[in-house]
């Protein structure tokens, strides 16, 4: 009892409804890892984007040597709202990581270094100025420090910083909290202050080469830095949280994407994914309870056909938490004159789901006729009905050119969906709701832990599950007529005996019956002409 009865009076207190409202999660929240031309590494943790202009500003945009760029871009062409980062970086032997610019300290002594923040080349184009017009010109510890990106033409400016060690305003400390850039070298008792740039000549910009030497930049060939080697599986499948579970930082994703290792016009083997990086990608995508979205390693369509009977060893897995799209995108390369090359499919048809989620929800099959590819003038392999009839069958969804539809998705099965399994996850839209219901209920019910194990908690249970449950009736993503028909919730006495409560266990059962997609319509005509009249 909250209040305690003492005097004679009214006494008001506020009963709970026992109400925990279970809000269904994100659906389409897409993660990618690989290769990006600057930004924070798997070191760092991913970092989410909610536009391609947020990724052009952190990861610097395309480049010719990351097929994840394009794909990034294709999912936010195509629909996609939010996407998850994470960047590998592979040093190329002994080649220098992270560029370098060195300030002369006044009155000679070791160089004060600013190291660029994320290795990569575009740290060769840091710039860095000084000048000691501070609060306090007599204090020889102050300074100002300027710092400026040459390839975006950002600049940062970090004023009465200074290199006394009892600072609140210690330059090292000021740039590990402050600046996207640059790193400092730790402050010791003998570092000293950088010397004071002097002001450009008339008519001169303060940040370009010019008579006057006022900025620093890169001067040593060691100082140089370099874009790394192509990662594979010892990185993508790296100890710790690296690799692929760098997710293990984000709080949720949806849908993996795994591009390939380079672009690849001629579908060599050069730059497809190892198996192994697709086994780890698929069990991660099981624990986390995601989709992985698995670009095609097949350029012919006879070779699809034939890999297509043994997903695992030719692609490396054939989880019902994957899905595989055939054939590639044909599209202009920006970056080398609007060519048309053959790029993988995982992030346009990431931009579909993602659109389809947002349009119908995540019962609806992202295929169809709706389902168009935006930014995809043609495929790899042109597909008939008949060759789709082949492909169909064994899990394999085919990306199709339909006549006024344009470019569309045309399959929505898991790499289960091959007729011979007889999987209960066959299609892509069953698999996707009940990873969304499992997601959502096991976020919204963790208020039932070290709650009194009995009857009151298990009405509670099947209180708000059974809302919840009965919302997604409401807006169709189940089959039935009747509650009675779509779903079931049971939480009591039958479900939970009492050796589980002495186990301090409570079971919950929620069943649903799911939609799945028209694949086949068949049209039966029959001519009523001429007919007899009885």
């Amino acid at each position: 009892m909250p209040v305690s009865l003492s005097y004679p009076g009214v006494y008001v207190e506020e009963v709970s409804s026992g109400v925990r409202t279970i809000t269904g999660v994100a659906t389409s929240i897409t993660a990618f890892v690989g290769r990006a031309l600057r930004g924070p590494t798997d070191e760092d943790g991913p970092v989410v984007v909610n536009s391609y202009a947020d990724f052009e500003r952190v990861f610097g945009g395309l480049w010719v040597l990351s097929p994840m760029t394009y794909a990034v871009r294709d999912f936010f062409l195509n629909g996609g709202s939010q996407a998850i980062i994470v960047r590998l970086f592979k040093q190329q032997g002994t080649d220098a990581t992270h560029a370098v610019v060195k300030l002369d300290p006044e009155g000679g002594g070791t160089k004060y270094a600013l190291t660029a923040r994320h290795p990569g080349r575009w740290g060769n184009r840091l710039r860095a100025r000084v000048d000691w017009d501070t609060r306090d010109t007599a204090d020889t510890k102050l300074f100002n420090l300027y710092v400026r990106d040459d390839l975006t033409g950002v600049v940062e400016e970090f004023r009465n910083v200074s290199v006394a060690l009892d600072s609140p305003r210690r330059v090292d400390m000021v740039l590990k909290n402050e600046s996207a850039l640059v790193k400092g070298d730790p402050v010791v008792a003998a570092t000293k202050r950088p010397d004071d740039h002097p002001a450009p000549l008339a008519g001169e910009d303060a940040w370009k080469d010019n008579a006057t030497a006022t900025n620093t930049k890169v001067a040593t060939a060691d100082e140089v830095a370099h874009d790394g080697a192509i990662p594979k599986l010892a990185e993508y499948t790296a100890a710790g949280k690296r690799g692929i579970r760098a997710l293990d930082h984000a709080d949720l994703f949806n849908l993996l994407c795994v591009p390939p290792y380079e672009l690849d016009p001629d579908g060599g083997t050069a730059g497809k994914v190892e198996p192994g990086v697709l086994t780890a990608a698929a069990a991660y995508c099981e624990e986390r309870r995601a989709v992985l979205i698995v670009d095609p390693v097949w350029t012919k369509k006879d070779d699809a056909v034939t890999g297509a009977g043994n997903f695992t060893s030719s692609v490396g897995t054939n989880s019902k938490n994957a899905a595989l799209f055939f054939p590639r995108l044909k599209q202009a390369n920006p970056l080398r004159d609007n060519q048309l090359e053959a790029f993988a499919p995982c992030g346009a048809v990431a931009g579909v789901i993602a659109r389809t989620d947002a349009q119908r929800g995540v019962w609806k099959a992202p295929a169809g006729l709706d389902a168009a590819l935006v930014g995809v003038p043609a495929f790899e392999v042109p597909l008939t009905d008949a060759e789709n009839g082949q492909l169909n069958p064994l899990g394999v969804n085919c990306l199709r050119t339909l006549p006024a539809a344009g470019q569309v998705v045309w399959g929505s099965r898991t790499m289960q969906g091959n007729d011979k399994l007889a999987s209960d996850w066959k299609y892509l839209p069953v698999r996707r709701t009940a990873l969304f219901i499992e997601e959502s209920l096991y976020r919204g019910t963790q208020w039932v832990v070290f709650e009194p194990n009995d009857e009151p908690l298990w009405a509670q249970i099947r209180l708000n599950v059974g809302a919840f449950m009965h919302d997604l009736f409401r807006q169709g993503a189940f089959q039935g007529q009747t509650p009675k028909d779509a779903y079931l919730v049971k939480c009591d006495r039958e479900t939970t005996t009492q050796n589980h409560v002495n186990s301090g266990i409570v079971n919950i059962v929620v069943g649903f019956a799911p939609l799945k997609p028209a694949e086949f319509v068949v049209i039966k005509l029959q001519q009523l002409a001429g007919q007899v009249a009885a």
